[in-house]
């Protein structure tokens, strides 16, 4: 599928992977709508790569729907990235036998929120205005690609929420494809690994507290690269044939359990 000339909304787009993203995406053409809470860095990128920054809280519908509706100004909206995300880290009980140190449910809810329901409505909104479009020549309207992680498969210890938000989304990517074959529209899934983000700091602890996670990763023992991940975002958009599928980018690394 060609975007040159269309737009692309990314949520979480301002930085780490979802900026590798856009500016990608900007590179094939597309004019990008990067969604995020970020004003600064996100108003920068938009600058950068001839973009539109819209302050987006992926919990508010009537924000998702303002990137969206910004986008189709823009031109046929032909890609949504779902890259907005929180971690989180708390076991399911705590050590002291008390309900009250069991796991914070508004925490729970919070990851699931932001990462499960957040990717689903910006998903759902984003696939109505696609369904407007002219198909391409590959009979394509639009392309999907929400991002997992390994954690949806390999959940560490304290990672209760975080891989039940990821998991989730990747339970979800075969049921919305199919959703959306009729209205000519994919929808895939990355799974990352370790991937270099800002989450890690800068200095020589932080280079040696990566290089140490990097020992994990089966070959290149390193971590991978915001540019390595979106690549293969950018390959589920613009291939046509790629539909319904999980890609764990990841090096093979399988998770321990901590």
């Amino acid at each position: 599928m060609d975007i040159n000339g269309a737009s692309a909304v990314v949520t979480g787009g301002a930085s780490g992977i979802g900026a590798a993203v856009a500016r990608q995406l900007a590179g094939l053409g597309a004019k990008v709508v990067i969604a995020d809470l970020q004003a600064d860095k996100g108003e920068a990128l938009a600058k950068e790569i001839d973009g539109v920054f819209v302050s987006v809280d992926v919990t508010k519908t009537e924000q998702i729907e303002a990137a969206v509706n910004k986008a189709t100004e823009l031109g046929p909206l032909r890609a949504l990235v779902n890259s907005a995300g929180i971690g989180s880290a708390q076991r399911t009980i705590g050590r002291d036998g008390e309900f009250s140190s069991a796991h914070d449910l508004d925490a729970f809810r919070k990851v699931i929120n932001i990462n499960l329901i957040g990717s689903f409505d910006a998903t759902r909104l984003a696939a109505t205005a696609m369904s407007r479009n002219e198909a391409t020549e590959t009979g394509d309207k639009g392309a999907i690609v929400s991002m997992a992680s390994v954690a949806a498969f390999d959940g560490q210890i304290g990672q209760a929420a975080y891989s039940a938000s990821k998991g989730g989304i990747v339970s979800l990517t075969l049921t919305v494809a199919r959703d959306l074959a009729a209205a000519g529209i994919r929808n895939n899934t990355v799974a990352p690994g370790l991937i270099e983000t800002p989450i890690y700091g800068t200095g020589p602890e932080s280079e040696a507290f990566k290089a140490k996670l990097g020992e994990n990763v089966l070959f290149p023992k390193r971590l991978g690269t915001p540019d390595e991940l979106a690549s293969m975002v950018i390959e589920l958009i613009t291939n046509s044939y790629m539909n319904g599928e999980v890609i764990r980018v990841d090096g093979g690394i399988r998770m321990p359990p901590k």
